[in-house]
């Protein structure tokens, strides 16, 4: 996987990663500036950086797939939701808009492709950190990158998840979303270690082998979670439910809402 953006061919974790790295340059130089706050209607954080970076990536996507209809947040926020059948896309330009007001760094890309209700491909890059993950049939897996960078000169690292030990597991929580149920939940497990991070990081963290288990039990979206839950799954990790049920995409009743979930590394 070295190639760079070409629409012409269709090799999907290049284009996915492409299309992120791009995103990921336009929103870094917002992020570098002296950008303004503004809210939506749910009073959720929105900078000038969310839209920049969704246009870059529904332009490109549009390009690439014609034919497959895109679930993305901001233009699900103004009103413009595609009707969707059984394979579409979740964009997220930029997950963790918090993180990027506060300037930590912790804020993402996301791009993900649903199959039948499954994330099977995805794309998680983080510019200000230079890191970038990406997963298809193929596995999951990251390179260093920075957004001057290109795709065709870095260097692939399969990522694996790893089994959970038998006691002392490390979990990651949110960054800016920690919540009672979150610790409910973690006062019964034998936890060595919780660390915090922003957006979906946390899924990577698992993904990664640096941590063994992701609760969630406060809001999420679709988009904030597909591209996460794709590496992670072919990293060989598991999403479920909180009662363990398969994790579901194409909630369009629910208005692409999800219920809560824990994500896992591998089974031990």
């Amino acid at each position: 996987m070295s190639s760079p953006f070409d629409p012409s061919s269709d090799p999907l974790a290049d284009i996915l990663a492409a299309t992120a790295h791009r995103a990921g340059k336009v929103i870094l130089d917002i992020y570098n500036s002296d950008f303004a706050v503004a809210a939506k209607d749910d009073k959720s954080p929105v900078t000038e950086a969310d839209g920049a970076g969704e246009t870059v990536i529904l332009e490109a996507l549009s390009v690439a797939f014609p034919d497959i209809p895109v679930i993305a947040e901001e233009a699900v926020s103004a009103g413009q939701v595609p009707d969707i059948g059984n394979r579409f896309f979740l964009v997220d330009p930029l997950d963790g808009t918090r993180e990027f007001i506060k300037r930590n760094g912790e804020f993402t890309v996301n791009i993900g492709l649903v199959d039948n209700g499954v994330p099977v491909a995805g794309v998680v890059y983080a510019p200000a950190i230079d890191m970038l993950l990406v997963a298809d049939e193929a596995g999951a897996r990251e390179t260093a990158i920075s957004v001057e960078t290109g795709l065709s000169s870095v260097d692939w690292r399969a990522v694996s998840a790893r089994p959970a030990p038998a006691s002392g597991v490390t979990v990651v929580a949110s960054r800016s979303h920690r919540d009672a149920d979150t610790d409910a939940f973690l006062a019964d497990i034998d936890v060595s270690e919780i660390r915090s991070a922003g957006s979906s990081l946390k899924f990577c963290l698992v993904a990664r082998g640096d941590a063994d288990l992701y609760p969630r039990f406060g809001p999420t979206m679709e988009w904030d979670t597909a591209a996460g839950d794709a590496i992670l799954r072919r990293a060989g990790g598991t999403v479920t439910d909180t009662d363990g049920n398969p994790f579901r995409y194409g909630k369009t009743a629910a208005g692409y809402r999800n219920p809560g979930f824990i994500a896992r590394g591998k089974a031990g």
